[in-house]
């Protein structure tokens, strides 16, 4: 598979470019890398979809269904570990 797209073996950009995007639907309110996104109020499960499409075509992973706890997607810092632990199964299985 070579190099991980994007810097995902690198947890500062990847963390970077995972507060980018979920930041862009708080439309400026400060968002903290643990702070509940689901529970702000400000996001919806159509965002949610809409972050699951970012996370599969950004870092060429699968989100399968075990993966959809909400746990998964609480907060910056648990979407940057869903994504470098998909990475490293995706790097190990090839």
């Amino acid at each position: 598979m070579g190099s991980e797209p994007n810097g995902a073996g690198d947890s500062d950009h990847l963390k970077s470019e995972i507060r980018s995007f979920v930041g862009s639907a708080f439309k400026g309110k400060e968002l903290t890398d643990n702070e509940d996104i689901f529970a702000s109020g400000v996001v919806n499960s159509l965002f949610a979809m809409e972050l699951i499409t970012f996370l599969e075509g950004t870092y060429s992973i699968t989100i399968e269904n075990e993966d959809l706890e909400l746990e998964n997607f609480s907060t910056v810092d648990k979407l940057v570990e869903l994504v470098e632990r998909k990475t490293a199964s995706s790097a190990a299985a090839s």
